[in-house]
């Protein structure tokens, strides 16, 4: 398997809830268009801060949600990411982007993923 994260924060001004709403009706649709038939699984982590055990603090994080793509190898992966950044594809999800998230903050990974059994 090959597997890819994107961490993404969320546009100034949408409230945690309305990210959450607009990119799971709007915005997943997207890229599933663009996935089906390439990635193996897409899958949207939510991330919410809880107070540090040790002050109490809570602190706002870096980034809203991990967007997890699994490929069958880095050839799906690489032919994907052809089709992405296509004029089409981009005009469609850089338009998109732009109503969700504060698109200089994005990180783009590769995973090199190791498991232990328990």
């Amino acid at each position: 398997m090959f597997k890819t994260i994107t961490l993404l924060k969320r546009r100034a001004g949408l409230s945690r809830e309305a990210f959450i709403d607009y990119y799971e009706t709007h915005h997943a649709r997207i890229g599933e268009k663009y996935l089906r038939g390439r990635a193996t699984r897409y899958v949207r982590r939510y991330l919410e801060t809880v107070p540090d055990p040790r002050t109490g603090v809570t602190v706002e994080p870096d980034h809203d949600v991990a967007t997890e793509v699994w490929y069958a190898d880095r050839a799906a992966f690489e032919a994907t990411m052809a089709v992405l950044l296509q004029p089409e594809a981009q005009a469609e999800i850089v338009a998109d982007e732009e109503k969700l998230f504060d698109r200089d903050r994005m990180v783009f990974l590769l995973v090199d993923e190791r498991e232990s059994a328990l």
